[in-house]
């Protein structure tokens, strides 16, 4: 065997068409199907175990799990239908038993379910029978079995009673049925007539209540059998919503999924919890009911929804999966769900219940997982990176030492082929239209150059990343990685490339096709170097040894080819398996396959004729496509079933492989500039808010200690006070207590003597009493002596006389044996001679037969021969009827399943007739309703008309007092319109005080920016003068050791030169300083032109500051003119209202004053008064209106000035109005 093996590490998918397929263990750990294993999943540290499926099992079908969360059922597809029940307290999770249907064939069992109390278990058989079977599972023995349904009413969901073991629950499409096992038997309970329900799930509330869901979102109660209520799942609003998505939603998406999908909601999936129950309700939503007080109803509380992807190119498809599992966690924390396109969400249920106000929205358990077949995988050098493509459209990025997913990105095309960059930082992803490079950025993968290669199957980088090969149909054509021209076209396969690989030192290109050709290529001049062509297999995969020297292929022909030098030098049959993908390890010591029934196979390296292979159960659909990482610690492989499966590959001690040498992996990420700068400024801006929020948070803490410390005081008061109080009370109390304490001690000696003498009584008494019984005892004892003697005495009379009948019966009975002795040897006699006589009776009869036997079997011969002729004849007839039967039978068939379409149609048909007449009724009533309102609302109508007549005329007096009140208010408003406008001057100052604020602020600022140049000028200067003291430093060491040669003229004048050549280098000093001196002239020039051109503009704002200002003073000046004239004007006007004030009141008086019997000359004389008082207020008024007149034209011509001129400044005051 291979001295390799490989061992399950980590997986990333789920399985989709199992039933149940997920449910709790334990609080943090779940259980669900992936590829052809059960994956033991813990949330929190995010470990997983394996318990691995049963050989050639043809898929899993449902999970059940033990009502103590011990024991897994798994139900397996296959030539004959098994449940395997696992023992999960296990460490390897150990298989118990194999059940199956016994005697009777069964293909599949759909659904399962453990007992209360786990001893039982039942499993419903599928098509065609569609038998329950009743298991004491322990013992593998069926306790009962009974056919639940006919052929077209298919059964979704079995179940126990939470509290009773001989009660069952089945329901499906028209079944809803209850049974109770009694007597070695199921035998069902209740009998409804449900034929038009399609019930798609159940779930028990109570020993007697059952909900389901049907397949139109209703919910249907059942009590005892029978039917109680129903309700529908959604709301108005709700449908209508749905039928918005749907009208949204793509037509070509519409023809794809066939027929337009039904705008009810299905109840996929539900579940039990304490408050009540949650149910599926249509595509991406949950919902929570609750059960009310009043009549065991239930109100819906809660709506979860799936969240839109927001990586996906749709991300309202991820709100339209239908979810396919409810589960609920042993402490009621959390809700689990898993969805047809392979998904797992959870929520928090206190979340859930807190945002009540918000829309709740479930999480991904894990990860995000491929939704469908898995095309493309890929592995880089520089990173412990796996990419994966696959036809959901989706390109994903795992990381296989965290187990975890990097980044995910959906397109509008089906992605067919992957290739990740040695440097990780790059993906070649090959779709149906294009050929794309992108950059696998920190957040996104964003597409940089494309390439005109369609539909294109493989892609793969070179080692050094420098080349990239793809393929085209039958071509091949190899890029470069960094000019991105076509370097090479590679011809010669006659059919579609399916796979190529690189040697290791890219010098190489080794592929291999559909025309069963395997080529080897030359890539620097596009030379074929080897060539194995075997056209009777159609190869699927290929991979190289590390030396390069030999080729590995599989194919459709079930075989393992060894290449080298263009001969196949071996073959490794597969056992009528076919390979379908291979690859080698680094180290060259065993091969690894995959299979098209998704087993993968560890091959020992050299290859052997014999089956030297392990066979790990991997995957439920064909391994597509496998790799090894470059360090040769994991395999990785992807299939059918939408599964990326880790592998570590060990040895047979359960240690890694050696590696050549350590590999640490690069942490460097790829990232624009535009997103950088995004990031970093929402860096500061959180930096900043959280300062803004630490200086409030100090505040309101200083104010809640100060309010915290006030209410200290007051407290601490309070309860030196009440302090004070209780101890007064503790005092009287104590004084209360010593008084009593003084009374109880007087009570307990009077009670003590009272119990003295009340006890000598009784011992009196009770001495007495003890003396007579005691003598009454020794009589009863005597009496007891005389009865045991006499009863001695007649026990041995009866031991000898019972003694003396043994003896006589003994004697009797030998005498009778003594006879029946001489009447058996007579017997025997007799039974020998009838013997004898048999045997020759016996003989005698067996001859007569043979004769008999004889006559019969030529007689019966020659009718063989007949009925053979006979029987060929038939035979003929029997052909050409069973090909009319077969015709006759496929119409039949036909005809069947257009009459289950139309009654289907039917169905829904008759389900919408009673929606609609519902909905009839229901506007029926609404109609009689809204007619009584109507009515309701004409006389209400006629009454308040009545009530308007009456306001009306309300409203005529108030009009008048209105008109009165108006003439009271216009001196107000004129007043306010004065202080209106004395504010908005005002107004106008503060406007003009903001702008020098500002103007100081800039100047502070440019003063700021001049300093700050000044203190780089010094520090700059200071820097100078250090280097120049460090060189006079240098210099003056270095004259000192010149001093000392002064007796050697010679050796002075060298160390003399060598000086000055090192201290004084005359050209690049003149050039330095003539650089700096011109640098230093042009900076003063610049800066004496600014500060020249500053100088010149604070003089213009001088002088325009004192022109505005002249300005500003005359007008100023022309205000308060103006006002003066308007309080004169006010002062003329007061005064004449005061005249025609008193000439009313005159004229009042001498009214009062004039007698009647000069009544006609006063009439005169008043008519004259009249018509002068008359003149006077009319000519009074005319003077009010000239003034009103005069006074908005100044107005007018006031805001014309102050909208054309800068307000007046705030050293300037406006005279206070007088009124």
């Amino acid at each position: 065997m291979a001295s390799v093996v490989a061992q399950c590490h980590y997986i990333f998918g789920l399985r989709t068409g199992v039933i149940n397929n997920i449910c709790y263990f334990d609080e943090q750990t779940v259980i669900f199907p992936c590829g052809n294993n059960c994956v033991r999943y813990n949330i929190d540290q995010r470990w997983q175990r394996f318990i691995p499926g049963t050989e050639k099992s043809q898929g899993m079908q449902a999970l059940a799990i033990s009502a103590n969360r011990r024991y897994l059922a798994v139900s397996e597809r296959g030539e004959k239908g098994t449940i395997t029940v696992y023992d999960l307290q296990h460490e390897q999770s150990r298989k118990r038993k194999v059940l199956s249907g016994g005697e009777v064939p069964v293909l599949e069992f759909v659904s399962m379910a453990f007992s209360p109390d786990s001893k039982y278990l039942i499993g419903q058989a599928g098509a065609p029978d569609w038998t329950l079977f009743y298991w004491m599972w322990e013992k593998q023995k069926v306790m009962a079995s009974v056919k639940t349904t006919g052929s077209t009413n298919p059964i979704n969901q079995v179940s126990f009673n939470p509290q009773d073991n001989t009660q069952i629950c089945v329901s499906g499409n028209g079944v809803f049925k209850l049974f109770r096992y009694a007597e070695g038997a199921l035998k069902q309970s209740n009998f409804l007539k449900l034929e038009s329900h399609n019930f798609l799930s159940h779930t028990w509330m109570s020993e007697e209540r059952v909900i389901a869901g049907t397949e139109t979102g209703r919910l249907l109660v059942f009590e005892s059998g029978d039917l109680r209520w129903e309700m529908s799942v959604t709301t108005k609003p709700a449908l209508q919503e749905a039928d918005r998505q749907l009208e949204r939603r793509k037509p070509e998406e519409v023809k794809s999924e066939g027929a337009a999908p039904s705008r009810m909601p299905r109840i996929t999936a539900i579940t039990s919890y304490s408050k009540g129950f949650a149910c599926s309700a249509g595509p991406g939503t949950v919902c929570l009911f609750e059960k009310t007080e009043e009549k065991d109803n239930y109100r819906k509380t809660r709506e979860i929804r799936i969240p839109a992807d927001p990586c996906s190119n749709e991300p309202s498809h991820a709100e339209q999966q239908e979810m396919v599992t409810l589960c609920i966690s042993p402490s009621e924390e959390t809700l689990v769900t898993s969805t047809d396109r392979g998904q797992l969400y959870s929520i928090t249920l206190s979340s859930a219940e807190m945002s009540k106000g918000e829309q709740a929205h479930f999480e991904f358990l894990s990860h995000s997982f491929h939704s469908n077949t898995i095309t493309g995988l890929s592995i880089c050098i520089r990173k412990p990176l796996i990419a994966t493509c696959s036809l959901d459209h989706s390109v994903r990025i795992w990381n296989f030492e965290t187990n975890v997913l990097e980044l995910h990105k959906e397109f509008q095309e089906e992605a067919f082929s992957v290739a990740l960059h040695p440097s990780g930082l790059f993906i070649l992803v090959g779709f149906s239209d294009k050929l794309r490079l992108m950059n696998l950025l920190i957040d996104d993968v964003r597409t940089f150059k494309e390439f005109t290669v369609r539909g294109c199957r493989e892609c793969v980088f070179s080692h050094g990343g420098h080349m990239f090969a793809a393929v085209n149909g039958n071509l091949i054509h190899i890029y470069s990685s960094t000019t991105f021209d076509n370097l090479l076209n590679l011809k010669g396969h006659n059919g579609k490339v399916r796979a190529i690989v690189w040697s290791t030192d890219d010098s190489r290109l080794v592929s291999c096709g559909m025309d069963g050709a395997v080529y080897e290529w030359n890539t620097l001049n596009s030379k074929r170097e080897s060539e194995s062509v075997l056209k009777s297999c159609s190869y699927t995969g290929v991979t190289i040894s590390p030396d390069a020297k030999t080729i590995f292929a599989v194919g459709t022909d079930c075989t393992l080819k060894e290449i080298q030098d263009c001969q196949i030098l071996r073959e490794v049959a597969a056992d009528d398996v076919a390979y379908t993908t291979i690859a080698m390890s680094r180290s060259g010591r065993v091969l690894f396959a995959g299979t098209s029934i998704g087993t993968v196979r560890a091959i020992k390296y050299p290859l052997s004729t014999q089956k030297d292979w392990i066979e790990y159960q991997a995957h439920s659909g064909a391994v597509t496509k496998m790799v090894i990482t470059f360090d040769d610690q994991y395999l990785l492989t992807v299939s059918e079933d939408c599964c990326l499966l880790i592998w570590k590959i060990i040895d047979k001690e359960g240690r890694g492989l050696k590696r050549d040498k350590d590999i640490t992996y690069a942490e460097e990420i790829l990232i624009t500039k535009s997103d950088l700068e995004e990031k970093n400024q929402i860096m500061m801006e959180l930096k900043t808010r959280v300062e803004e929020l630490k200086m409030e948070n100090e505040y309101q803490l200083r104010l809640k200690d100060m309010n915290y410390n006030e209410k200290i005081k007051d407290l601490s008061e309070k309860f030196v006070q009440e302090i004070e109080s209780l101890k007064t009370k503790n005092q009287v109390l104590k004084t209360e207590k010593e008084k009593q304490e003084m009374s109880h001690l007087e009570v307990m000696r009077e009670v003590v003597e009272k119990h003295s003498r009340e006890q000598q009584d009784f011992e009196s008494t009770s001495n007495q009493k003890l003396m007579l019984e005691y003598e009454k005892y020794q009589e009863l004892q005597l009496k007891s002596q005389l009865m045991q003697e006499g009863y001695e005495r007649q026990l041995q009379a009866m031991v000898d006389s019972k003694g003396r009948a043994l003896e006589e019966l003994t004697l009797f009975y030998e005498a009778k044996l003594q006879e029946k002795m001489l009447m058996l040897g007579q017997c025997q006699d007799e039974s020998r001679q009838q013997m004898r006589e048999f045997e020759e009776s016996k003989k005698q009869m067996e001859e007569d037969g043979d004769r008999e036997i004889q006559d019969i079997r030529i007689k019966y011969e020659r009718k063989l021969r007949v009925e053979k002729e006979i029987n060929l004849r038939l035979k003929g007839e029997t052909g050409v009827m069973r090909k009319k039967f077969s015709s006759m039978q496929k119409d039949i068939d036909d005809r069947n399943v257009e009459i289950e379409k139309l009654r289907v149609e039917q169905q829904k048909l008759r389900g919408v007739i009673k929606s609609l007449e519902k909905d009839i009724l229901g506007l029926k009533k609404e109609i009689q309703e809204r007619d009584e309102t109507i009515q309701d609302k004409e006389k209400r109508i006629y009454d308040l008309k009545k009530k308007n007549q009456e306001l009306e005329k309300f409203k005529f007096v108030l009009d008048y007092k209105i008109k009165e009140l108006k003439k009271q208010i216009e001196p107000r408003e004129n007043d306010i319109k004065e202080m209106k406008e004395q504010i908005q001057e005002m107004e106008g100052e503060l406007d003009q005080v903001h702008k020098r604020n500002t103007q100081l602020e800039l100047n502070i600022t440019e003063l700021k920016l001049k300093l700050k140049a000044t203190d780089k000028e010094m520090h700059k200067e200071t820097q100078r003068v250090r280097d120049v003291e460090a060189l006079v430093r240098r210099f003056k060491t270095d004259l000192h050791n010149c001093v000392g040669f002064i007796q050697e003229p010679k050796r002075l004048k060298d160390s003399i030169r060598e000086l000055y050549d090192h201290y004084v280098q005359q050209s690049d000093v003149v050039d330095i300083v003539g650089v700096d001196a011109d640098i230093q002239r042009e900076y003063s020039r610049q800066r004496e032109h600014l500060e020249r051109n500053v100088a010149s503009l604070k003089r213009k704002l001088a002088k325009d500051t004192e022109v505005h200002r002249t300005e500003n003073v005359k007008i100023m000046k022309e205000n308060v003119s103006l006002i003066k004239e308007i309080n004169d004007l006010r002062r003329e006007l007061r005064l004449v209202r005061t005249q025609v004030h008193d000439n009313k009141s005159q004229s009042g008086i001498s009214k009062k004053k004039l007698s009647s019997s000069d009544l006609t000359a006063l009439t005169s004389v008043e008519g004259r008064g009249l018509v002068a008082r008359l003149n006077f207020e009319e000519e009074a008024e005319r003077i009010i209106q000239l003034q009103r007149v005069e006074i908005q034209r100044l107005k007018m011509q006031m805001q014309g000035q102050s909208h054309s001129l800068i307000p007046p400044s705030s050293s300037t005051k406006l005279p206070v109005l007088t009124t």
